[in-house]
């Protein structure tokens, strides 16, 4: 499987196209006159991208019929822009796995579970558990809560193997693993599973889902890209096999028409700080969903075997005490520098500054953070106002001037969205710089100490792990 292969296989969707009208009948060729169009008659494969195209448009009008005129509108505008491509093939394809990507987006949205009375009643007890829960514990009242609710019985999981350890690519296991069951390997082995991801690189979970006494499966697959992406998918156990619907079938799965798989979450491993944990809940079994990013926990009770579009989510916030340790240690150099009270002062002085809740965005700073020079051309101010762009791997928590003795520097805190941990507390630095182009730079760490002081809950769009 090719990356994104779990999820990216899900397109096109090998559906019977429905008596939609006009837009959604598909091209028809007999009739095809324009350079486009007869391009796509010419190519077998762009037929084909014409007719899944057309499938998943009526299906959408179908799901939303309060939205027929605008989908139909909206089709038109892109068959315009399509035609814009003329004969070339490359062109052509390239805006029909665009559009039917998007249309796809918008049917999953449009078809996904509803949250209903129970998951709402779920979510108000996860609320009250974690704000309890911090009563004792306000630095790790959702890990705590989490914890005590996680599912820690008839679970089992198992990956992918490599025949040799010098093998690049891992399969699905040859021999039944442990705490497989044989009535469960027989039919993992009828449903031919093998998640593939990056490599091979993927893991399997059984875990009764729904509650009807057979263990379902969650499948782990790892995709890489720059995020080091991985995929997390639900399957239902159906008698003697594990099924996946028609609607998001996996290339090799059986289905039976039902919503019998879901897409639940994607977990980016670099430049998010997301996890995972099953959880239970007015006898529901939840994939609790959670997103952090400085000062703010996300967690999102998604469902599993129910197509995912919004769902009840818990809000916590936190507030954090910053500091600059005095002994700034080099993990890497195996070195540790003292900072002299000058600057030690001067750097805890600034990091009264930064908002201990929230992220301030760069961009709002109205004034600069350092005097700006005289007779400074217009080009070059805009470096006086904020240290610089950032980068995907972490989050700008705010931008601050820091005055040591008579000099004025521009400084940076970053955080890698709320990384928190027990030994550490924030994952958090500073960089500083003299506000010129060649002017001097340096970075120190530091840490801040949370607690918790907020507990919302929302019906919210789950936010995807690659964002």
């Amino acid at each position: 499987m090719t990356p994104k292969s779990l999820l990216g296989a899900l397109l096109p969707l090998a559906l019977a196209v429905t008596a939609i009208p006009a837009l959604a009948a598909g091209m028809d060729c007999a009739q095809a006159k324009t350079p486009t169009e007869l391009a796509i008659c010419a190519a077998p494969d762009l037929r084909q991208q014409d007719s899944d195209l057309a499938t998943v448009y009526g299906k959408l009008r179908a799901a939303r019929p309060d939205q027929s005129d605008a989908l139909r509108e909206a089709q038109r505008d892109w068959m315009k822009t399509r035609n814009l491509c003329a004969g070339d093939a490359n062109c052509i394809r390239t805006q029909y796995d665009s559009r039917t990507n998007e249309l796809h987006t918008q049917l999953r949205i449009a078809t996904a579970y509803v949250p209903d009375d129970t998951d709402r009643l779920a979510l108000e007890d996860l609320r009250q558990a974690v704000e309890a829960a911090s009563q004792n514990d306000a630095e790790f009242p959702l890990e705590n809560t989490l914890a005590a609710l996680s599912v820690k019985s008839g679970v089992t999981t198992f990956s992918n193997v490599r025949d040799h350890e010098d093998d690049d690519e891992a399969h699905f296991p040859k021999k039944r693993p442990d705490g497989v069951t044989q009535d469960e390997w027989t039919a993992l082995q009828a449903s031919n599973i093998d998640a593939g991801g990056e490599n091979g690189n993927a893991s399997y979970t059984l875990i009764d889902l729904d509650g009807d006494g057979l263990r379902d499966l969650v499948i782990n697959s790892y995709v890489g890209g720059t995020g080091l992406y991985s995929d997390i998918s639900a399957v239902r156990r159906n008698g003697a096999r594990f099924t996946a619907a028609a609607a998001t079938a996996i290339p090799g799965f059986p289905h039976d028409g039902d919503d019998t798989v879901s897409e639940l979450y994607t977990l980016n491993g670099r430049g998010s700080n997301q996890s995972g944990d099953w959880i239970q809940l007015r006898g529901r079994v939840y994939a609790a969903y959670r997103v952090s990013h400085y000062g703010v926990d996300h967690v999102y009770l998604l469902r599993p075997l129910r197509g995912v579009g919004v769902a009840p989510a818990l809000t916590v916030q936190y507030r954090y005490q910053l500091s600059v340790p005095k002994q700034q240690k080099n993990e890497d150099k195996g070195t540790t520098r003292i900072l002299d009270d000058t600057l030690h002062a001067a750097l805890t002085q600034a990091l009264t500054q930064i908002n201990p809740e929230k992220i301030i965005a760069p961009a709002d700073n109205p004034k600069p953070l350092c005097p700006i020079p005289a007779g400074l051309p217009e080009v070059d101010r805009g470096q006086y106002y904020s240290y610089g762009p950032g980068h995907y791997a972490f989050e700008i928590v705010g931008d601050v001037g820091v005055r040591v003795g008579p000099r004025c520097y521009v400084a940076q805190l970053i955080n890698w969205f709320g990384g928190y941990d027990a030994k550490n507390g924030l994952y958090a630095m500073m960089g500083m710089r003299a506000p010129n182009v060649d002017g001097e730079e340096d970075a120190f760490t530091v840490f801040g100490k949370r607690r918790a002081i907020g507990f919302d809950t929302s019906i919210s769009r789950v936010e995807n792990g690659s964002e």
